[in-house]
């Protein structure tokens, strides 16, 4: 590391990083490892980037709580739909509401029902490939990537097929107003989509009470009834956490498969490896999510003075935990710049970890096994353009745009 290095790492501010740094910031994260890997932010907010350290947190949701109504409250305003939203859903909230939701969810994502959603999940993901054939350059995000999750979700919510139109695009709207200083155009879009969104699913809701599913395998009718009356969800509960399972499920999964189908199509030889061995396309999946983690940041907030690294952190400190630096800590990672799909271990922070784990890895999983090998196997000679536009967004990695010729 240069002189230079060290100072761009202990001058860094997340609300204002250096040039070039939304395109690339693996540099910056390398140089905040060595350099500065807890550090305090102009704001008074603190960066953390080891592996330990965010691990550490994850793990203590005593000392360390997801509860956002504090931070939200100046970055979106009381008043508003976005903080509204954010402050209801499942990642940013503590029990009792994140026990009750997490509970609801958990029991209509086990192993089994997933397990039954593949069949399903195969027949749209090969659908999708027949129409990409013979025509040329296509968009791998628009045309592939994006498609496969907006179905999942909106299978798992029964949400009509043709109204899943506008799903997308509320929800980049509203992750892209979770930017660490999001523009006043974000906030209003994202304003805008938290509105129109919760007017959709009231309407939807209100049918499904007059016509419930299966709560096997319909997740709205399972929120809806709930798990005995100590787990009935309020409307605006049930509303924003409807909004939470989409946004999840959708962005990161799309920008999972988005980037992982870059990094095979960027190191020729790992996608030679896997097609020659499909066996390794789980761990495949699982270098994908430590490489380029599709979620970069995470927050909590401390409730009482704590240390880490040797630093004095007061309560009531907002902590920015940087998974994309902590999944390339060289403590934990055998060089990690570089790109295996044979990695093992690859203790990999993609979900986050601890009671707040991504609830839904199991199903992410699945889908980027199936999205990725299938379309390899469909498609083994793809070749991506040299112009690809990416997400333009600190706390989501990946693609808006990613033209490719299926050869």
């Amino acid at each position: 590391m240069t002189v230079e290095e060290e100072q761009i790492a202990r001058g860094f501010d997340l609300a204002a990083p250096p040039e070039g740094f939304v395109d690339d910031p693996f540099p910056v994260y390398d140089a905040l490892l060595t350099h500065a890997p807890v550090l305090v932010q102009p704001d008074g907010s603190v960066l953390l980037c080891r592996h330990a350290d965010l691990d550490r947190v994850y793990r203590d949701t005593t000392l360390f709580i997801s509860d956002k109504k504090a931070m939200f409250a100046p970055k979106f305003g009381v008043d508003s739909a976005l903080y509204l939203h954010h402050t209801t859903s499942l990642v940013f909230s503590d029990p009792p509401l994140h026990t009750r939701v997490r509970k609801i969810m958990a029991a209509a994502l086990t192993p089994r029902a997933i397990a039954r959603m593949e069949p399903g999940l195969i027949a749209t993901v090969d659908a999708l490939l027949d129409g990409l054939a013979g025509r040329g350059t296509v968009d791998l995000i628009e045309d592939y990537a994006a498609r496969i999750p907006i179905e999942i979700i909106g299978n798992l919510l029964d949400v009509p097929p043709a109204e899943r139109g506008p799903l997308r695009d509320w929800s980049l709207a509203i992750l892209g107003a979770l930017e660490p200083a999001p523009s006043a155009a974000q906030l209003a879009r994202g304003n805008r989509a938290v509105e129109a969104f919760s007017a959709y699913l009231e309407d939807l809701v209100a049918r499904r009470r007059a016509c419930p599913g299966d709560p096997d395998i319909d997740v709205l009718t399972r929120l809806i009834r709930g798990e005995g009356a100590d787990a009935q969800l309020s409307e605006t509960e049930l509303i924003q956490n409807c909004i939470f399972i989409l946004n999840a499920g959708h962005e990161t999964t799309t920008n999972l498969i988005g980037n992982g189908l870059a990094l095979l199509h960027d190191h020729p030889e790992q996608r030679k490896m896997l097609l020659e061995n499909g066996d390794l396309i789980a761990s495949a999946v699982e270098e994908t999510l430590r490489f380029r983690s599709p979620n970069q940041l995470g927050n909590r907030e401390t409730s009482a003075e704590v240390e880490i690294g040797g630093l004095p952190i007061p309560a009531g400190t907002n902590l920015h935990l940087c998974i994309g630096a902590a999944n390339r800590d060289p403590e934990v990672f055998d060089d990690p710049q570089h790109f295996d799909i044979t990695r093992k271990p690859n203790r990999h922070l993609a979900f986050a970890g601890g009671p707040h784990v991504c609830i839904g890895l199991t199903l992410a999983r699945m889908e980027a096994r199936v999205a990725i090998g299938r379309f390899l196997a469909r498609y083994p000679d793809y070749r991506l353009a040299e112009v690809r536009v990416g997400g333009g967004r600190m706390r989501f990695r990946g693609y808006a745009c990613l033209p490719a010729d299926l050869g």
